[in-house]
């Protein structure tokens, strides 16, 4: 059982439900219990008088107690109520004031529509909090797309400046190999030498 702070509406529901099951325990009589095994209610009638009582507390205080626990616990009982009680002093205090609402009751309204002028403006709020949600989620996509584009046009840039530094080499080179290999042999062993008289000196 929901152990939050028990509400009226919901103690008033348990003690209800209690009386029932105690009535209810105690309908079957004990007339009831000697139709069944008159032999044994004839020959012992204190024992069966005893056995009687017992069976009786013992539907009332156990089984169905314990049933009608995990009931309440399947379908959450005690919070339906309590909601039900809400929706309920809420619509009263809506007819002292005269406050004219969609889902009012009144003859001819049908219960679907009355549904939907509850449920609708739920819906209505759930809907702009998601589209807020999905317009901040694309802000940030666009955020993040921007930075890709940032970083992949700078790395194309660099590519680029690598793409010209090659052309250079290759154009430097080619000129060098347009040189005359003679010249170049002769230039080399005259700054040798030249290099080596100065040394000496």
């Amino acid at each position: 059982m929901n152990s939050q702070g028990a509400t009226i509406r919901w103690s008033y529901f348990q003690s209800a439900l209690q009386l029932a099951v105690r009535r209810s325990s105690r309908k079957w009589t004990y007339e009831d219990f000697a139709e069944c095994f008159p032999i044994y209610t004839s020959e012992d009638k204190d024992g069966s008088t005893a056995i009687f009582n017992q069976v009786s507390d013992y539907i009332e205080s156990q089984s169905f107690q314990r049933d009608l626990d995990k009931l309440f616990q399947t379908f959450n009982v005690q919070e339906n109520i309590d909601t039900l009680h809400r929706i309920v002093e809420e619509s009263k205090e809506r007819r002292q004031r005269d406050v004219e609402t969609k889902d009012k009751w009144r003859e001819d309204l049908e219960p679907r529509a009355a549904i939907a002028a509850r449920a609708i403006p739920k819906l209505e709020e759930e809907n702009i909090r998601l589209r807020e949600m999905l317009s901040q989620i694309e802000a940030e996509n666009n955020m993040l797309a921007s930075q890709l584009q940032e970083r992949a046009k700078g790395t194309g840039d660099s590519e680029e400046k690598a793409l010209r530094l090659l052309k250079k080499l290759d154009r430097v080179l080619d000129k060098w190999q347009e040189l005359p290999s003679n010249e170049l042999e002769n230039w080399t062993r005259r700054m040798m030498e030249s290099t080596k008289t100065v040394m000496a000196t």
